[in-house]
């Protein structure tokens, strides 16, 4: 196509089309870099194309807490695990953050979830303990552990 039919509104080629921007890696990429309100926007975006992306959702509770906004993580998490129970890090996050409000009895229901069915990897046992002292704080025994 010419310039001048570009540039005038000349026909389209039917090979073009327009690229999709990856709002989710771009939001990772920016929490990595410490721009959780910039992060926030493009998690936004990502569910604006999938909005019951439990992941997207999570990550965005992520932000959320850490960008002082207790009530919006809540929330965000509590969405991710209406999309998906077993998402052990949604219970975990959420867990913690109900305990700081003094909802220990939920709190420690989702740390029973989160030890249900913990996660694997290097850093797992440090967030297992964590989660089983946690779990003793609000009077409950955490019990074995798969």
């Amino acid at each position: 196509m010419s310039f001048w039919r570009r540039w005038f509104g000349g026909g389209r080629s039917p090979h073009l089309k327009p690229q999709r921007l990856d709002y989710l890696n771009e939001a990772l990429a920016l929490e990595r870099q410490g721009d959780y309100e910039a992060a926030l926007t493009s998690y936004r975006l990502a569910l604006r194309d999938n909005p019951s992306d439990p992941r997207t959702l999570q990550n965005m509770a992520i932000a959320f807490t850490k960008t002082g906004q207790q009530d919006e993580a809540i929330r965000h998490y509590r969405r991710a695990l209406d999309f998906d129970p077993s998402l052990v890090g949604a219970h975990y996050g959420l867990a913690f953050l109900l305990k700081g409000r003094g909802e220990t009895v939920e709190a420690a229901s989702h740390l029973r979830a989160f030890l249900a069915h913990p996660p694997r990897g290097s850093d797992a046992e440090r967030w297992i303990r964590h989660a089983q002292a946690t779990l003793r704080e609000c009077g409950e025994e955490p019990g074995t552990v798969p």
